[in-house]
């Protein structure tokens, strides 16, 4: 079944919305405003405390991003072609963390303009709020380590296993990274091999140069 669908989900909030739905079909095409009492029932569903997780379909110059928040902060941004795909990161969201999810796209406004900013080269921090939830223990020591990283500095797989806890877990430290929930907001492109290669990433390496490039980290584009 489809997270977004279930009865344990976003059900209650649109039942709410229904009658707006019915009493615009009884007044004709003049009146019917289902987008408007969509809108009203989500942002009644939010504020009521119906809802767990939100999400959105955003974009970037590296392609379609999938975000999702809780109350607490973003917690999932995944690269559409690497994540399988909206449905993909909603369904594992559902799992992780709760069933009760709606796609609420004006909730990522603040998101939209910093990643615009940032990829403009006029943002070098993000301010948006993060949750840790999707990730424990060993993993979140090491992606801690990584958003410390400042802007334009790069450090190894050997010294972000080494600030998580473990200098000689450079593999899990590799494994950690190409789990990150967060790319890009947690600079995992900020990671490099110990003898200066680049190293894999989520997204795809090709992803990863762009990013270091806006970064300055690398002169010109690579391929």
């Amino acid at each position: 079944m489809d997270p977004r669908m279930s009865d344990d989900t976003n059900h209650t909030a649109p039942e709410r919305g229904a009658d707006a739905v019915a009493a615009a079909l009884r007044g004709g095409p003049a009146a019917l405003d289902v987008d408007g009492a969509i809108r009203r029932a989500t942002g009644r569903a939010h504020a009521e405390g119906l809802v767990d997780v939100s999400y959105a379909r955003v974009d970037s110059p590296l392609g379609p991003l999938v975000a999702a928040a809780t109350p607490q902060g973003l917690v999932r941004l995944a690269y559409e072609d690497w994540g399988g795909g909206v449905d993909a990161v909603v369904e594992h969201l559902a799992v992780r963390i709760s069933p009760r999810i709606l796609e609420r796209r004006t909730e990522f406004d603040p998101l939209r303009r910093e990643l615009d900013e940032y990829f403009e080269g006029r943002r070098r921090d993000f301010d948006v709020p993060v949750d840790w939830a999707l990730t424990t223990g060993f993993t979140r020591r090491v992606l801690e380590a990584t958003a410390a990283i400042p802007f334009g500095e790069v450090s190894t797989y050997r010294d972000v296993a080494a600030a998580a806890g473990s200098e000689r877990a450079t593999r899990a430290a590799g494994n950690a990274l190409g789990s990150n929930p967060i790319p890009i907001v947690v600079p995992c492109h900020r990671v490099l091999r110990s003898g200066g290669g680049l190293g894999g990433y989520t997204g795809g390496v090709e992803k990863k140069e762009r990013l270091l490039t806006i970064e300055g980290v690398l002169p010109t584009q690579l391929g």
